[in-house]
Parts: C-alpha cells; sequence; structure tokens
C-alpha cells in the first residue's frame, strides 16, 4: 500500500506540466507583434535605462521558448538593481572584483531575457546558455538588442550548455563573477546534472563566484533540490514576489555560495 507521501508525489506527477509551470497572466508585458500563431514578439520596458528589449516566443515550438514567471522577478530586480535585494550582492562582488565589468554566465536562458537585462541594466558581459536546439531563438534575442547592448557598454556571447557536461562547462569556462538563472528547478531528472554543473563552475580552490536563481515552487518534490544543493552550498532566500492572483505563493530568489569546509566523505565536486 502506497504511502500519503508517495500518494501525494503520485498526484503531483498526474497535474498537466504545462499549465503549473506556465500559467496564464504570467507577467504584464505588451505584446508589440503577433505574426502567427507560433511566434509572438513582446517588448519589455526598463525603467532604469529607459529603453526597451524586444524578446520573440515561440509557443509551438516548447517552454524553453516561452517566458516563465521567474525570468520576470529577475528582469524586475535588475532594472532595479541598485535598491532591490541584488544591489548588496553586486555590490560585493564588485568590490572584490580586479576586473572591469562583471561577468556572468546565465544558466538555462530560454529566450534570453534575463541576461540581455543583466546586459544592458549593470554594463555586464554576459554568456547566455541553453541547450543546442534553443541557441538559434536565443541568438535571434541578442541579435534584436544589439543597439541597447551597445550603448549601454553591454555584451552577450551565446553558447549551448547542456547541465552534468563537463566539456560543456570547459567550452564556456569557469571565469564569472556570477551566475543567473530562473525556473531551472521543475523537473527532477534535471536535479542532479544541474547540481553538477553548479559545482563545476564554483567549487574550487579561490572560487568566490555566486549563483542567484529565481523559483516558483510547484511540487513538494523541488525540496528534493534544495536538500541535495545544502551539502555543498550556503542556500538563502534574498527575496520573495508576492503571490500572483490565483496562487498561494510567490517568486522566491536564492543565493548560493560554496561551502568553505571540505565536501561530506565519499562526495567531491563532480557527484552528490
Amino acid at each position: 500500500m502506497a504511502t500519503p507521501q508517495q500518494q501525494e508525489d503520485d498526484s503531483e506527477d498526474d497535474l498537466d506540466p504545462i499549465k503549473i509551470l506556465l500559467p496564464d497572466n504570467q507577467n504584464g508585458f505588451s505584446k508589440i507583434q503577433h505574426d502567427t500563431p507560433a511566434q509572438e514578439v513582446q517588448q519589455h520596458y526598463i525603467h532604469s535605462i529607459k529603453s526597451t528589449v524586444v524578446i520573440r516566443q515561440l509557443p509551438s515550438q516548447g517552454l524553453s521558448f516561452q517566458l516563465w514567471p521567474a525570468a520576470t522577478t529577475l528582469f524586475n530586480l535588475l532594472d532595479n538593481h541598485s535598491t532591490s535585494p541584488l544591489s548588496p550582492i553586486l555590490d560585493t562582488i564588485s568590490n572584490g572584483s580586479t576586473h572591469g565589468a562583471l561577468r556572468i554566465l546565465e544558466l538555462g536562458s530560454g529566450t534570453g531575457i534575463v541576461g540581455i537585462a543583466a546586459a544592458v541594466t549593470l554594463g555586464a558581459k554576459v554568456t547566455v546558455t541553453d541547450l543546442p536546439h534553443v541557441i538559434p531563438n536565443l541568438q535571434f534575442n541578442v541579435d534584436a538588442n544589439a543597439d541597447v547592448l551597445a550603448s549601454r557598454g553591454g555584451a552577450v556571447n551565446v553558447a549551448a550548455l547542456r547541465w552534468g557536461e563537463d566539456a560543456d562547462v570547459e567550452a564556456v569556462g569557469r571565469e564569472f563573477d556570477l551566475v543567473l538563472a530562473s525556473d531551472v528547478v521543475y523537473y527532477d531528472y534535471l536535479y542532479k546534472p544541474l547540481l553538477k554543473t553548479l559545482r563545476l563552475l564554483m567549487m574550487g580552490e579561490g572560487k568566490k563566484m555566486v549563483f542567484v536563481m529565481a523559483h516558483l515552487r510547484r511540487w513538494k518534490k523541488d525540496s528534493v533540490f534544495f536538500k541535495r544543493a545544502k551539502k555543498v552550498f550556503n542556500v538563502e532566500v534574498v527575496h520573495v514576489d508576492s503571490p500572483c492572483e490565483g496562487s498561494r505563493i510567490g517568486v522566491a530568489v536564492y543565493r548560493f555560495a560554496a561551502k568553505a569546509q571540505r565536501l561530506p566523505a565519499g562526495l567531491n565536486r563532480y557527484s552528490l
């Protein structure tokens, strides 16, 4: 006979992942073009620079081609970075930096809105990444914002990065100050490869890289990811959005930093 926890997990598995992951009315951004049912282009106004970025979504091609709720949260925090909960994180990084512009890596970039916003609001050098089949649309969105990026002194590079793959991490490099991600904790089979990629990036002698992740909790099983992460990272909540209408919880933003002490016995940065 199934335990109550197993029954609960089974009931979660029966839910429609599309409706859970991408609820309706997730943002208030204005749609400026809808050429076909398979494509929509939106403009996103950034108050701090009095300009817009343009993002193409391709809903018919899957989840990776759509704007997720937590991306909107990071977008807004970056727009208000001087007064938002990101401010002390960014100040600490900048104060300890021996080079110029911030170097930022985004994991699971999707449409690229977060990485592009980081580049234009912070004047940062950003690498946006996702699976190989997502790269063409990511590149399209980066190219569509070339003028605003140039005017703000930011730059965005596009690269494929499969979580858990050592070679992909080697290809993009590890010389970053900050790693960003939004809504990357959803399918449990991705927990292990995502954590492996974070360890490869963030752990090692002299590493001070910080990971900032925006996450909307949808399933109780999400807690498994955080339990595993806390074995090797210090994890703290730095911001929580108010819930949207019809929701009980809002997007939370977490800060991850590698623990200074040794890994638990039997673990290394390649495995949990």
